[in-house]
């Protein structure tokens, strides 16, 4: 029997991948901030241990710690998080909270991003706001609530286009940034050097060298391990201004929690992109990594793209320090026909106002026939649960995909713990079987949907800055509906003998972690 032949350069590879996994910046930032860990933890065992009267301050400490935890409007599942970890670790626990828990100490909490100014906005190009309020009341609290809270008004005058894929989404962007004549703005989690990235850059580096104002924002916690360290410079040289949003150091800190999960693109003030689609080909599946990758992504063309981008100006002038001197410089020009309104938002954890939780909260309970949600992460808070189960117990058509083949198993544990709860409730629960749906969406009677970034998750809503767009009516919501119906075609349902033949074990697991689901 004839021998199979290696490549003579194979083990070079797989010693070369070894290394580079040991040393990456990843690998050794998890081991500087587990040996920080590990010295605070010893440090405080042993003031503990030495220093008098020490375990009767810390006991009285973490009381006091308790009871303000109590009295704080926090969601009540991350004050229960930190209440099992202050008890568990008495009574050291309580130092823990106070330097890494939502509290003053914590100077993330302190930072103000400047508002985006509404009047000028406004001021510039007349919004539908008080329209869509008037045309659709059922939908007046949430339209409201954006133009007061997140600073974000309606549009008509735009176009939409639905991708239901990356590969769609994928052409239609690079067809746009050939034709772009003034700027092109680009904020993604994660940039991964490929195939995607790769014909996207060409194009960039040829856009700079006309003269056109290219930048790009990526977040340097989601591209840890896609990224050399100093990419940003790279591109510089290439003519590219280029920004690492919230800088990683690996050191024990809660800031570094705070990632920019949008994604968006804004080429000449007149067409913008988001979605749940980042720059890296297993999401245009050019790289196969948990079975077929199934996500979405939205086309604005005309007055709407005006609130993507004032998002990355404001978030590209918070990193930078650098104000934009007039936002109207980079506004639409064109007004496009369209059979809908929009509404694009963001959400922040720089503030105490949880935009993307009370915009699903909104939409979920002024829901009178359905409600059909896609999400890869599923980890609720009493709010969310509540809100769901109420509305399955009226008579509303609740139903929640998640994927099939997981990305993060412990996630997916988590996920999972969920079910038997959601589907007593009348909740119909599905999972996309094909592999990993990555999509978020959410659509109410088939008059309303959300599409962007936001996980339902506590991730999502309490800790990432996040984007959505809004559409009330149109055909665009006609898509979004057909497509969920096709995603829910290719899926499993999760049914009472399902929920039987669980394995308990794994139930168990999933409701340990779920305690914690707030912190992770």
């Amino acid at each position: 029997m004839k021998k199979p032949q290696f490549p003579q350069n194979a083990p070079r590879r797989v010693k070369r991948s070894l290394f580079g996994f040991l040393f990456s910046r990843l690998t050794i930032s998890a081991i500087l901030i587990l040996v920080q860990f590990a010295f605070v933890l010893y440090a405080l065992v042993a003031l503990q241990g030495n220093v008098k009267h020490a375990y009767d301050v810390l006991r009285v400490v973490s009381m006091l710690v308790i009871i303000w935890l109590v009295r704080k409007p926090d969601d009540p599942s991350y004050k229960i998080a930190w209440i099992i970890i202050i008890m568990a670790l008495a009574p050291i626990g309580s130092l823990f909270y106070l330097l890494w828990g939502n509290t003053p100490f914590n100077r993330a909490r302190l930072i103000r991003i400047r508002p985006i100014d509404v009047a000028r906005l406004e001021a510039a190009l007349p919004s539908a706001t008080q329209a869509v309020c008037e045309a659709a009341p059922q939908h007046r609290r949430t339209c409201q609530y954006l133009y007061r809270i997140a600073k974000m008004p309606a549009w008509d005058g735009t176009a939409a286009d639905y991708f239901p894929l990356g590969e769609a989404f994928f052409a239609s962007l690079l067809a746009d940034l050939s034709r772009a004549e003034r700027f092109i703005f680009l904020e993604y989690f994660i940039i991964d050097r490929g195939e995607m990235w790769d014909a996207v850059l060409e194009v960039l580096c040829r856009k700079a060298a006309e003269g056109v104002d290219v930048r790009v924002m990526y977040d340097d916690v989601g591209c840890i391990s896609t990224l050399p360290r100093r990419y940003d410079r790279r591109l510089e040289k290439m003519g590219i201004r280029a920004v690492r949003f919230n800088r990683f150091l690996p050191t024990l800190n809660t800031y570094f929690n705070y990632r920019d999960h949008r994604k968006i693109c804004v080429i000449d003030g007149n067409i913008g992109y988001t979605g749940g689609i980042n720059l890296a080909d297993e999401y245009i599946n050019r790289r196969e990594r948990f079975g077929h990758w199934k996500d979405t992504a939205v086309r604005l063309t005309g007055s709407g793209t005006a609130n993507l981008t004032a998002l990355f100006l404001q978030l590209w002038d918070f990193a930078t320090g650098q104000p934009t001197e007039d936002l109207t410089d980079y506004l639409p020009t064109v007004r496009a026909p369209g059979d809908g309104c929009v509404q694009a938002f963001a959400d922040s954890p720089l503030d105490n106002d949880n935009v993307s939780e009370t915009v699903f909260l909104n939409i979920i309970s002024s829901a009178s026939k359905s409600v059909y949600i896609t999400s890869p992460y599923l980890t609720l808070d009493s709010g969310m649960i509540s809100a769901l189960c109420a509305a399955a117990q009226s008579g509303v058509d609740v139903r929640i995909i998640t994927p099939g083949i997981p990305d993060k198993r412990l996630v997916y544990l988590m996920t999972r713990s969920y079910y038997a709860q959601l589907v007593a409730a009348g909740v119909r629960i599905f999972e996309y079987t094909p592999g990993f749906l990555h999509a978020k969406m959410l659509t109410a009677d088939e008059n309303i949907a959300v599409v962007g970034t936001i996980n339902m998750d506590f991730r999502s809503f309490y800790l990432h800055f996040e984007c959505g767009t809004v559409f009330y009516g149109g055909s665009i919501v006609s898509e979004v509906c057909a497509d969920i119906g096709n995603i829910m075609a290719q899926s499993r349902e999760i049914d009472l003998h399902w929920l039987a033949s669980y394995s308990w074990i794994k139930s168990v697991c999933a409701s340990i972690l779920s305690l914690f689901a707030p912190l992770l």
